[in-house]
């Protein structure tokens, strides 16, 4: 008799492995479309966005034809964005351009998908109070190219003048950083770096304050190079594009050879 229910007791164990765990309850059994985006709804305006997903998720893979499946997905992009989780974000508003292309709110996945590596922080950054142009560039690039895309392809976009206006703090933010590496390089002699990091700065950050300071270091670099023809041309630049700047005023240096260091008290 102890053997047979110890055999019955191996028995019922085996049976639990061959047909798996129990399944998970499933609240959402039975219920139409816009019940389950309604649930949704009210979980992202009551900010519990993990149990958003989960329903938007489930709205998506059941309902993939129908009208809320579109807006599941928009849904979900957004609510990984106010969960600051950028990846994910990302990754949901292209699934969506890529999925519908001419949908009437494509221009919000752009915006979405830009705001999301905009205001990316790690937890250097957040501990430390670090500036956004000492952050990793490539991801404000991609921010920026991401808005970009929606002003040129959506100009009359709800989204597009607070695009333009991000793009502007981006492209100075990138410029900034250009100049901090090209200040890096001109302490340590390595002229030639300098000058291709601010004549990227001058050409594809052309409306960016600091210009002006990219043409100065350029004047130092060729300076310093003996690249004369270089240097009184850049020179012209400036005069051209900043008659007022430190470098022509009265207390610049008249010895060529003390550029770098006027150039180093200026800033």
């Amino acid at each position: 008799m102890k053997y047979i229910l110890i055999l019955m007791f191996a028995l019922l164990l085996n049976g639990c492995a061959i047909f798996g765990a129990p399944t998970e309850f499933d609240d959402t059994k039975g219920w139409s479309a816009e019940r389950i985006y309604q649930e949704g709804e009210t979980k992202m305006t009551d900010r519990d966005y993990d149990k958003a997903i989960v329903y938007f998720e489930k709205l998506e893979s059941r309902y993939p034809n129908g009208r809320f499946a579109a807006q599941a997905q928009l849904e979900i992009a957004y609510a990984n964005y106010k969960k600051q989780e950028p990846v994910l974000a990302v990754a949901a508003a292209d699934r969506f351009i890529k999925l519908h292309p001419n949908h009437p709110n494509v221009d919000y996945a752009y915006y979405l998908k830009g705001l999301a590596v905009f205001n990316e922080r790690g937890i250097i950054e957040k501990v430390t109070a670090q500036q956004i142009s000492d952050r990793d560039p490539r991801a404000l690039s991609d921010s920026f190219m991401t808005f970009k895309d929606l002003v040129t392809r959506y100009p009359n976009s709800r989204y597009a003048k607070d695009a333009t206006q991000r793009m502007v703090y981006l492209s100075n933010s990138l410029s900034e950083h250009e100049l901090h590496v090209a200040r890096y390089y001109m302490k340590r002699q390595a002229y030639l770096a300098a000058i291709n990091r601010v004549k990227y700065v001058i050409e594809y950050y052309p409306q960016s304050p600091g210009v002006e300071e990219a043409l100065v270091i350029l004047i130092s670099a060729y300076d310093l190079m003996s690249l004369d023809d270089l240097k009184n041309d850049t020179i012209r630049v400036l005069q051209a594009n900043y008659p007022n700047s430190a470098m022509l005023g009265k207390g610049a240096p008249t010895d060529e050879r003390v550029w770098w260091k006027f150039w180093e008290s200026l800033y």
